[in-house]
C-alpha cells in the first residue's frame, strides 16, 4: 500500500491516509476466497484485516437422507418413526442413519428442515408427515383421502448444539400402509443450518 506522505513514526495508518490509486487489485481472483485470505476494511476508521471465514459462512452441518427399501407394517393411528436408513451426504456425521434414524447436530443455530414420506395403499386414507424435535411435535402436514400419494413438511427450528434432535414420522388412518422408498426417491428427510 503507498502511503500519502511520509508516515510518522509511531503513528497508526488510517483509511484517509491510503492512497486510493494504489488499491486496484492488479491480480484478479479466478475462484472463491479461502477462508485464510483477507481483506482490508475500515471500521470506524481504524483498519482492520478480515479473514474470508468471517464473511458469510456455510450451511453445515448438512444431510441429505432417505429410505432406501420400503418400510411396512405401520401402525393405523399411530406416530410411526419413518426409518431413513440411507444418506446421500452428511457433512458433520450427525445424522444417525443406523439406530435411532434422526439428525443431532453439534452446532447451535437455526435450521431448515424438510421430509417426504410417499405411501403405497389400495383404499383412500388420511395420514400426516410431521417433524419432531426432540420426540415433541413441532410442524406437520397432513392429506385427507388420498391413496398412492406423497405428502411433505418443513420447518424452521432453533437447535441448541448439543442434545436437540428431529425426526421424521408418519400417522396413517388406515391399517397396512407402507412407506415407500422407491430407489430413496419418494420417502426422504433433509436438512441445514440457515446463515443469520
Amino acid at each position: 500500500m503507498a502511503y500519502i506522505g511520509n508516515k510518522p513514526a509511531n503513528k497508526a495508518i488510517v483509511a484517509s491516509d491510503l492512497d486510493p490509486a494504489v488499491i486496484t487489485g492488479q491480480t484478479a481472483l479466478t475462484e472463491a476466497p479461502a477462508s485464510t485470505d483477507e481483506f482490508l476494511i475500515s471500521d470506524a476508521g481504524v483498519l482492520k484485516r478480515l479473514d474470508a471465514s468471517y464473511i458469510g459462512g456455510s450451511n453445515t452441518p448438512a444431510f441429505s437422507a432417505y429410505l432406501s427399501s420400503d418400510q411396512s407394517g405401520l401402525t393405523q393411528n399411530s406416530d410411526n418413526k419413518i426409518t431413513i436408513n440411507a444418506e446421500d451426504f452428511d457433512t458433520d456425521g450427525a445424522f444417525d442413519h443406523s439406530t435411532n434414524y434422526r439428525f443431532t447436530p453439534q452446532t447451535a443455530g437455526k435450521y431448515f428442515f424438510h421430509g417426504q414420506i410417499k405411501c403405497n395403499t389400495s383404499t383412500e386414507n388420511d395420514w400426516v408427515a410431521k417433524i419432531k424435535k426432540n420426540g415433541s411435535d413441532t410442524k406437520n402436514r397432513r392429506m385427507q383421502n388420498v391413496d398412492q400419494d406423497a405428502v411433505d413438511v418443513s420447518c424452521v427450528l432453533d437447535m441448541n448444539g448439543s442434545s436437540d434432535y428431529v425426526e421424521l414420522y408418519g400417522r396413517f388412518t388406515n391399517a397396512n400402509v407402507t412407506a415407500v422408498s422407491e430407489s430413496g426417491v419418494t420417502t426422504f428427510f433433509f436438512g441445514y443450518r440457515l446463515i443469520t
